[in-house]
Parts: structure tokens; C-alpha cells; sequence
């Protein structure tokens, strides 16, 4: 209902309430048009991107060796809707809203021979109603927290039945699997199967084009730092470490690349550089490869450029939006360093034990961190053989990931 009278805004409450307008006709108008009731269908949900890079391995993987399958794909959060648009699946739209009378309504219209649900949201009423209807549910890369406030108060009980419907689970690692059997999973139905991001990562890195776009146009032998994902709590201690590394290292190069490219995000970068006397480029620019700063000042290159890095900075540490993804970096073989705050991430704090990263609280760590790696041919080498390592002894969690979805999808995978 809050949906049909949605204001226009930018706000993510608005941008969700706008996107389930028509919900139900629109996947009712896909079942009665598109539904083949002689395939089997596999109905993934992620609830966001990061959670979705983790479904689509196996999308991947079941496109692959079901050909006789549809496949359908629900996310809950609007920043989803563009990843969603990219997937190679039959039907994808939001979630409707987790109510009774929307899961029968979604349930009656795809008809799936098995749901999926990516990382760890499993909506209860959905869980339920499909259970009700002898629909096998299944969860993969399944991870909990150990300070998750899931595992207590009313959110434990809440949900405990709803995994507790779950048929087979696959999850990150042993630590999890416990957890999950506290928060509900029955412990006969969970496995280990890894975080099948390994995968896709390793397959992102394994197809960036290092001959033309962006990265053969900024291609060069100087030391270059790929800043990643910076808010500006981090940019304020990394471009003053950062002017203090280049007074030592003249040659150094950054490229850097603001989670929020927004012109109001992108010029007190380029205004630091001028401040500084480095010669500043917005990405595209003519003078972007002779730039000492190059300023990415849209979306979706982030992955191809840290092929780019000799030394790489996940921004996210000193934000309490939490750490972004340190294995994009880590897969290129590029010693990764963060900020303070990666508690909330097991990859940041598995790459420090590896000797594949490290974490740095303020602008002087920062600067010597750096200084190290980028003045240490032989240091920055061994770091960055310890992050790649660290992701190739990840890989295969999507087929591990498949294998307990295909017994729930049933018939024959090639």
C-alpha cells in the first residue's frame, strides 16, 4: 500500500517504496507470460550487491549446467537494481515486502522448484509460506557475526524458525557454521563451502583488458597507489600521509577513486592536489596519464583499475559505514592496507594474518606503511604473493555452493 503513494526523492526508503509500485502485477504478468511449467525454476534472493556478487556464481554456474532451468533473481535494496540488470536470468525485480499475502502472491507466480536465499537475510514469512508448499530452501555463503545482534533478544527468536526451515545450508567456515546452528540451522543440514566472492573476484580480475581502456591509457612504470572506496574520513589522513610519501618518493603516483563520485566529493580532492603542487586529472582527462593524481570521477572502473596498483587502500576504515571489499586488491597481488575500523571483516582481518595487508589508525601509519611497500621491491612482492594466495585458497566455493543447490533444484546437471 505505502508504495502506490511513494513520493519522487532521492531517499533509499523512497527509491524501495517507488520500486514495489505494481509488484504483484508485474510478476504475476511475468508467470502467466514467461513461466515455462515444464522447466524447473531457481529463485535466488540477495538482498544487496555484496550479497548478490555472492549469488551470481552460482547463477553463473547453474546457466551453465541446467540450460533446462529458469532462473529468477529478487533483491531487496534499491542499490541492487542495476546489478540485478546486468544478471544473466530470466526474471529479476524486488522482493515484495515480507508479508503473507506477498509471498503467496510472488510463490504463485513464479512456481520455483527451489529458493535460495544469499549470505544470511531469510525472510520469515517467505520462508514459511514456501516450506508450507514443499518448496526446498536452501542458503550459501552463509555467514554470522560473532557480535551480530541476530544471535540475541527478539531478532533470535524471530528468526529462529524461519532457519530453522532451511534444507541445506552452505556456509563461509566452521565458525559460522556453529553460529547458525545457535541462530536455528538444523546442524544435519549445514556444510562448509567457503564465500563464493573468491570465485567472482578471481574471475573479474582474470577478465580486466589490460590493452585498451583505462588501464592501457594510464599504464606506467611509476609506483602507483589505488585508493578504492574513500570517504572523505578517509581522505583526510590519506592525502596527508599521501603528500609526505611523494616528498619522498617523487616518482609516486595515486589514483584515487571516491565511493561517492560526486562532483561536491570529487573537488576537495582535486583542490588538495592543487593545494599540494601535484598536477591533479579527473579520469578521462588528456593529461590523466603524466597526472600525479588521477580522480575517478565515475562508477563501475574501480575493478579494472587496481590492475593499475603497486599498493592499494580500501576506504570504508575510518567510516562507521564499515570496510569495503579488500579482495579485489588482494586477488591483483597488491600488498592492501585499511583503516582502524575492519572488525566487521573477515577478509580484512584474514589478509592482515596472511601477511597479505595490514591496518593503519592515523596519517603517520599511513605514511609509513606505504613508504615501505612502495621503497621495497622485495617486500612489496612477498605481501602481495600473501594476498593473492590468500584468495586462490578461497576459490571453488561456487562449485561447492552448486552442488547443495542442484540437489534441491533436482534433475540431472551436466
Amino acid at each position: 500500500m505505502l508504495a502506490a503513494f511513494a513520493p519522487n526523492g532521492d531517499a533509499k526508503i523512497l527509491r524501495a517504496l517507488r520500486g514495489r509500485r505494481d509488484i504483484r502485477t508485474r510478476y504475476a504478468h511475468w508467470g502467466a507470460t514467461h513461466r515455462d511449467g515444464t522447466r524447473p525454476l531457481l529463485w535466488m534472493h540477495a538482498p544487496s550487491v555484496g550479497e548478490g556478487l555472492q549469488a551470481r556464481p552460482v547463477l553463473q554456474i547453474a546457466r551453465a549446467k541446467r540450460p533446462d532451468a529458469q532462473l529468477a533473481y529478487t533483491f531487496f535494496s534499491p542499490s541492487a537494481a542495476a546489478f540485478a540488470r546486468g544478471l544473466d536470468v530470466d526474471f529479476a525485480d524486488y522482493l515484495p515486502f515480507d508479508t503473507e499475502g506477498e509471498a503467496r502472491s510472488a510463490l504463485n507466480a513464479l512456481h520455483p522448484h527451489a529458493l535460495v536465499f544469499s549470505k544470511l537475510d531469510v525472510w520469515p514469512n517467505l520462508a514459511r509460506v514456501a516450506a508450507e508448499r514443499g518448496v526446498p530452501l536452501g542458503l550459501v555463503s552463509a555467514t554470522l557475526a560473532e557480535g551480530s545482534s541476530r544471535r540475541r533478544g527478539v531478532a533470535a527468536r524471530l528468526l529462529t524458525d524461519a532457519y530453522a526451515r532451511l534444507n541445506v545450508v552452505g556456509a563461509i567456515d566452521a565458525r559460522d557454521a556453529e553460529r547458525l546452528v545457535e541462530l536455528g540451522v538444523r546442524h544435519d543440514r549445514i556444510t562448509v563451502t567457503g564465500d563464493t566472492r573468491y570465485d567472482q573476484v578471481w574471475a573479474r580480475v582474470r577478465a580486466v583488458d589490460r590493452a585498451t581502456g583505462f588501464v592501457a591509457a594510464l599504464a606506467s612504470d611509476r609506483p602507483t597507489l589505488v585508493a578504492g572506496s574513500t570517504w572523505p574520513a578517509d581522505e583526510r589522513p590519506l592525502l596527508a600521509a599521501w603528500a609526505r610519501v611523494m616528498a619522498a618518493l617523487p616518482d609516486a603516483r595515486l589514483i584515487i577513486a571516491p565511493h561517492e563520485p560526486t562532483d561536491a566529493h570529487v573537488r576537495p580532492v582535486e583542490r588538495w592536489a592543487i593545494d599540494a603542487g601535484l598536477r591533479g586529472a579527473r579520469l578521462g582527462a588528456p593529461d590523466a596519464a603524466a597526472a600525479d593524481v588521477v580522480i575517478v570521477d565515475r562508477v563501475g572502473v574501480l575493478g579494472d583499475l587496481y590492475a593499475l596498483a603497486s599498493v592499494a587502500y580500501v576506504g570504508g576504515g575510518f567510516h562507521s559505514a564499515g570496510l569495503h571489499s579488500v579482495l579485489e586488491p588482494a586477488a591483483f597481488g597488491v600488498p592492501v592496507l585499511f583503516g582502524p575500523r575492519f572488525t566487521n571483516s573477515r577478509d580484512a582481518e584474514l589478509l592482515i594474518t596472511a601477511g597479505g595487508g595490514a591496518t593503519a589508525d592515523s596519517a603517520a601509519a599511513i605514511e609509513t606503511r606505504l613508504t615501505d611497500w612502495l621503497s621495497d621491491d622485495g617486500l612489496r612482492a612477498e605481501t602481495g604473493r600473501a594476498a593473492r594466495d590468500l584468495v586462490e585458497g578461497g576459490l571453488g566455493a561456487a562449485e561447492r555452493s552448486w552442488e547443495i543447490v542442484s540437489e534441491l533444484l533436482g534433475g540431472t546437471s551436466r
